[in-house]
């Protein structure tokens, strides 16, 4: 009895940490101000299974944490605990915003690791430099490109854009630049950023009657980095101050680093001025990493956690060699399993054969074998309500089309590791919280009535087993 209340105690210690290494990590990755606005409210209320329970105040809090920033909670939790799979908002109208019960264990008003202009600004991660950045074919010239351009004083090429899909490691050159850059010269202002935060300091000045700080701010920089901008997708205003900006420091010879998961070209909903410019520099993409890579980034990965560790014991070339071969997604995912087959070998005290680690990755290795798009539930869904693929995008509202549209971006959702908003504009360019009021609208109709619950679980097999 005793044994198991201790089990329970450390665990829920583990938790704490876990959580507390997440908060850190979200501070790092929205910045201060979005982190005490929203953030900060969160509290921790459960853990059951792969299921984590967190409170917040009021509703709005709530939606708004779920329409910006849950897939990124999820996706934080998942790398420092890979068993949570799904995070549940809870309201308790008793708590008071911006205050959490581990709150004294944060001081979320300092940075956790380096920045380099103030407080307001975005901090970098300590771990991305290009000293630990694996090259190989796939991404040879955007990480030659990025590191010629943090050590030269002028860049040829301007701007410099680099794209490719998720967690190839567009965002590890972006930090390497700027990390490289201050190296060489700490006189220089640089200025890294998402392009989340620019809209959301562009939306602060414009309430705040204070526009012109916000231009002083963003170009007076001599290095300007901003990643996924495609975000900005559909985002007018913000698209035209970001053009005037990138156009005041292109003309003053400005460093100008962008960073997105498509080309140029494919930039749907944006200003063709600034699709032009875009592609005026240097594009460089980033594809999915070969074996030999995989392999590569495996093993100096391995490495470094057997250093972080303090212990002797290593994954054998063989585990390595099946991972390399069996995870091709993106290295994101792939560091994700090397990270769980390390922790369980500890665990255990002793190496673990391919069979084991088969074991041990089960679930993610059969959603590797079977990754399920967006274009696909589309196409199964429009079969089943006997609608054409053009419904799915169209503009039209009447219930025969609009109740199947939703069905597919509930099943987006639910299916496949898509955000809210690549959701949102695979249905024609819909806002995120389109996609949002689909899904808890089908969720409401799933309990209400029994056959359309018995319809969307056949649609859902159909598109599983395919």
């Amino acid at each position: 009895m005793s044994q198991d209340l201790n089990r329970q105690t450390s665990q829920s210690l583990d938790f704490k940490d876990q959580w507390i290494n997440v908060l850190k990590k979200l501070n790092n990755e929205y910045g201060n101000e979005i982190f005490n606005s929203w953030i900060k409210n969160i509290k921790i209320q459960s853990q059951e299974g792969e299921v984590i329970f967190f409170t917040v105040p009021t509703r709005f809090i709530r939606d708004w944490i779920t329409s910006h920033y849950l897939d990124k909670i999820i996706f934080f939790l998942n790398t420092e605990n890979p068993d949570i799979k799904r995070v549940k908002i809870n309201i308790d109208n008793s708590l008071s915003s911006n205050t959490h019960q581990i709150e004294n264990n944060l001081d979320s008003t300092k940075p956790f690791s380096l920045n380099f202009n103030n407080n307001d600004d975005w901090p970098l991660d300590e771990r991305f430099t290009f000293e630990k950045f694996i090259v190989g074919p796939s991404n040879e010239l955007a990480f030659a490109s990025a590191k010629r351009l943090s050590l030269s004083e002028k860049f040829e090429f301007n701007p410099l854009y680099l794209y490719g899909g998720v967690g190839l490691g567009k965002t590890h050159l972006l930090h390497s630049i700027a990390w490289k850059t201050k190296e060489n010269n700490p006189e220089i202002k640089v200025l890294y950023l998402s392009a989340e935060r620019f809209m959301f300091q562009f939306i602060k000045s414009l309430r705040q009657k204070d526009t012109m700080a916000f231009k002083q701010k963003f170009r007076s920089v001599d290095v300007f980095i901003l990643d996924d901008i495609q975000f900005m997708i559909g985002k007018l205003s913000t698209q035209e101050e970001f053009f005037h900006t990138f156009n005041s420091l292109l003309d003053l010879n400005k460093k100008v680093i962008i960073s997105c998961d498509r080309a140029p070209s494919d930039l749907k909903g944006f200003d063709e001025r600034i699709k032009s410019r875009l592609s005026g520099g240097l594009v460089a993409d980033i594809l999915p990493a070969s074996f030999d890579l995989r392999y590569s980034i495996l093993k100096k990965k391995s490495e470094e956690l057997v250093a972080r560790s303090n212990t002797s014991f290593k994954l054998s070339d063989d585990v390595l060699v099946f991972l390399a071969k069996t995870i091709v997604t993106n290295v994101r995912e792939l560091e994700g399993a090397l990270n769980k087959v390390f922790t369980f070998s500890n665990i255990l005290g002793k190496e673990i054969d391919v069979e084991l680690t088969k074991s041990v990755l089960k679930d993610l290795l059969r959603s590797s074998n079977r990754r399920i798009t967006i274009d696909e539930i589309q196409n199964k869904v429009s079969n089943y309500y006997n609608l054409k693929i053009e419904d799915m995008t169209s503009s039209r509202r009447i219930r025969s089309f609009a109740r199947p549209r939703q069905v597919a971006m509930y099943l987006s959702k639910k299916l496949t590791t898509r955000s809210l908003p690549e959701i949102g504009r695979k249905f024609g360019g819909r806002d995120h919280t389109t996609v949002i009021h689909a899904v808890k609208k089908i969720e409401q109709l799933k309990i209400e009535n029994s056959k359309f619950d018995e319809d969307i679980n056949l649609i859902t097999q159909i598109i599983t087993s395919a």
